[in-house]
């Protein structure tokens, strides 16, 4: 049972139960396959997310969703100290079952996660990493077959990885294995010629990264150990590529 003091920590209960669409939701049911992961594992389960246990996984969740407070935190880098200590104390005080629970009903009705075409556009992406942070993290763990909704949903979404990748030097297009193709870094840009033009003077030709969406996404957001892609390219680029760092 919740006391006064959780509240405060994550805010009020949703006041409806369900989503907003009706039929097959993708992210519905990512939502509900992640609460039921998380609550199989434990609260003490290791995730892929550096640092985390599923019980500061499941308080990020609800956090993210239930205090609007703290939401600018996730974002912005000076005000992330903030976030961050909203989402411990929501750990220490709230009791595991009920942060996964709060995070299985959904977001509060005043909470801008709440509008409807919100989950598809903000939480596609999210909860399907994490669900995979949590999958991944025990032993003997092998890719699930994922819906194909689910499958156009993250390839819709995995433009998501050009604001990832934005700082890395090297050309970098993802693919699918029927063939679909995302091109997400440029590369170096100084110049007008381009990566291509410009490879004479030492810039890095250009690397595909091949597996399914999923591989890709995992691989794009920076869970690279645990996603199960191809790269493909000169043997610099790839070099300089797996060399270098960035996540989500």
């Amino acid at each position: 049972m919740s006391t006064p003091d959780d509240d405060a920590a994550v805010g009020p209960r949703r006041q409806r139960p369900g989503g907003h669409s009706r039929g097959t939701d993708p992210v519905r049911e990512e939502r509900r396959a992640l609460a039921a992961a998380l609550a199989a594992a434990g609260p003490d389960a290791p995730t892929r997310c550096a640092g985390w246990d599923a019980r500061d996984l499941a308080a990020h969740l609800v956090v993210r969703e239930g205090r609007v407070d703290a939401g600018p935190g996730i974002l912005l880098q000076p005000l992330a100290f903030y976030t961050e200590r909203v989402r411990r104390r929501a750990a220490r005080t709230v009791p595991f079952d009920v942060l996964v629970e709060r995070f299985r009903q959904g977001p509060p009705k005043f909470s801008p996660a709440a509008l409807p075409g919100m989950d598809k556009i903000a939480n596609g992406v999210e909860f399907f990493v994490h669900h995979e942070d949590v999958l991944r993290a025990g032993a003997d763990w092998e890719p699930r077959e994922l819906s194909g909704e689910l499958e156009e949903l993250l390839w819709r979404r995995i433009k998501i990885a050009r604001f990832v990748l934005r700082k890395v030097h090297v050309e970098v297009t993802l693919v699918q294995p029927d063939g679909r193709s995302l091109r997400v870094s440029g590369g170096d840009r100084r110049g007008r010629g381009g990566p291509r033009r410009a490879a004479g003077r030492g810039v890095p030709g250009p690397v595909r990264v091949h597996g399914p969406v999923g591989e890709l996404v995992l691989w794009a957001v920076g869970r690279r150990d645990a996603a199960r892609v191809r790269l493909t390219g000169p043997t610099d680029s790839v070099k300089t590529l797996t060399e270098t760092g960035w996540s989500l």
